[in-house]
């Protein structure tokens, strides 16, 4: 079965457009506006920064269990959805309390590494996976993010963390991110 083929340039092309604009925000942050509130959300620049490469670190997660899931009888990856959705509520917990105590560790001086590590496995990923592999969806938590489908793609999952950043992006409230 013949299937559209992914363009991958596009995909490769977002992550680094992110990766670039993500040290340009890092750069121009003036030490005031580390900890000033976001716009918004109840994180800090800091934090919401920090949160804006855990969507990247998610995706690398969820390629693993796509990986896996997407295999298996289409009954145990609805059944896997159904089960996360559930899970909500703890979910944005741990969200939310994990990017703050996250930022700690992943600070300003040290997230822009992260970012840097993170979008190289996500390319090396994007790289080697088959054409055949594009074409496989699987459920995903729709209740976990607005960037969620029921159903997503391989490519859906390569775009999810821009879309993520670029949304997080709008939030923060530095001289930065203003002067896009």
């Amino acid at each position: 079965m013949s299937h559209p083929r992914v363009d991958r340039d596009a995909l490769a092309a977002d992550l680094e457009r992110a990766r670039t604009d993500f040290h340009q925000l890092l750069n121009t942050t003036g030490s005031d506006e580390w900890k000033a509130l976001s716009n918004g959300t109840r994180w800090t620049n800091e934090e919401l920064l920090f949160h804006m490469v855990f969507g990247y670190m998610i995706v690398q997660k969820l390629l693993i269990l796509r990986r896996v899931l997407a295999r298996l009888p289409a009954g145990v990856g609805r059944a896997n959805a159904r089960f996360l959705n559930t899970a909500t509520v703890p979910f944005d917990w741990v969200n939310f309390h994990g990017s703050r105590v996250a930022a700690r560790v992943y600070n300003r001086r040290r997230m822009g590494a992260k970012m840097d590590r993170v979008i190289a496995s996500l390319q090396r990923s994007l790289r080697s996976e088959s054409e055949a592999n594009f074409a496989l969806a699987m459920p995903y938590p729709n209740r976990w993010d607005p960037y969620f489908q029921d159903s997503m793609t391989l490519a859906d999952m390569y775009r999810y963390p821009g879309r993520h950043y670029d949304h997080h992006r709008l939030q923060l409230t530095t001289t930065g991110a203003r002067e896009r």
